[in-house]
């Protein structure tokens, strides 16, 4: 209960951590290397999710026409056979967000050990796995942009679905039956039918890791995103660390993680990052966000706007509401 009140009342934006941290190029020590193999083995699928994705089109015109056409028979088994396909795909990323839950349960694990006495020490020492929750935030919120601008992966599962119950009523077997069972077809379906799915994956396991973890003050998780927030902040608006970045596509990638993991903490703080007991400057961040070209970063305004937790509670400040209006 302490430890709770400690992170009610907390009012003061202590010290921001200065400090560079290499998204670029930092590797694992010896004592990281465990945990950081895990991460790497589910990570290094990642790009290949992306670029599935970002290829999905869809079997648009074939459900069309076999809605259209119910009594003809090919173009029933035409849509079928342009459905299946995608729903392995649908699977294969559901399945994916599953592997992306149990890395980030590893990565909490480290990062909020006692190993260190608090959250900027181990992002400081451990860069290389704080490199890799970076990289599932960024994974996440450019998963969930593709995903909310593709209405044909809701529309195929489901046409799927009403598909397989038909062909269940009429004794007509289907090979995909034993893959997607009707438990699993559920599952699929809620994880879809979310607008942030993976975000969604991400803030339900930060907050079941807290929630497992009783022995464990609940500061050392939200400290430990706060400070990756403060961080990246820290780093777009320094002239001397923007300037380290090798890559530009760098300073984006700093923005996204920044971005997610603020959600993520409005998630798993019990008030939230928009109260004034926060210990993430959010009138900063959002300036950091709005000094940036405008059409690199309107994705990301609208993620604060419309998949956070708190931003319309009573009790955040005006002047943030009047920000990301």
């Amino acid at each position: 209960m302490g430890n709770l009140l400690k992170v009610l009342t907390c009012t003061d934006l202590e010290q921001e951590p200065n400090f560079f941290l290499d998204f670029e190029n930092a590797q694992p020590t010896d004592a990281e290397r465990e945990v950081w193999g895990q991460v790497d083995a589910v990570l290094k699928d990642s790009e290949g999710i992306l670029d599935e994705l970002q290829a999905y089109k869809g079997a648009g015109q074939e459900i069309r026409e076999a809605i259209q056409n119910p009594s003809d028979e090919a173009l029933q088994e035409l849509a079928w056979a342009a459905v299946v396909p995608l729903v392995w795909k649908l699977k294969k990323f559901y399945e994916f967000s599953q592997r992306l839950e149990a890395a980030l349960h590893s990565l909490l694990g480290a990062l909020t050990s006692e190993t260190y006495s608090d959250s900027t020490q181990h992002l400081e020492r451990e860069q290389a796995l704080a490199k890799q929750f970076a990289e599932i935030l960024d994974f996440t919120l450019r998963f969930d942009e593709l995903k909310m601008t593709n209405p044909a992966i809701q529309n195929d599962f489901s046409y799927y679905r009403r598909t397989l119950s038909r062909m269940r009523i009429n004794n007509v077997p289907a090979e995909l039956e034993n893959e997607v069972n009707n438990e699993l077809a559920n599952r699929i379906s809620l994880f879809y039918a979310d607008a942030t799915p993976m975000l969604k994956t991400l803030s339900d396991a930060t907050t079941k890791f807290v929630s497992e973890n009783k022995n464990l003050p609940i500061e050392n998780t939200t400290d430990c995103l706060s400070t990756m927030a403060s961080v990246c902040k820290v780093m777009l608006e320094t002239p001397e660390y923007r300037g380290r970045f090798i890559n530009e596509s760098t300073v984006s990638f700093c923005l996204r993680v920044m971005v997610g993991v603020i959600i993520l903490y409005d998630y798993v703080h019990p008030v939230g990052a928009f109260a004034k007991s926060s210990k993430i400057d959010m009138k900063g961040c959002i300036k950091v966000l709005k000094d940036q070209p405008p059409n690199s970063v309107e994705g990301l305004l609208n993620a604060l706007r419309y998949t956070t937790k708190h931003l319309n509670d009573e009790s955040t400040n005006k002047t943030i509401k009047s920000m990301l209006q």
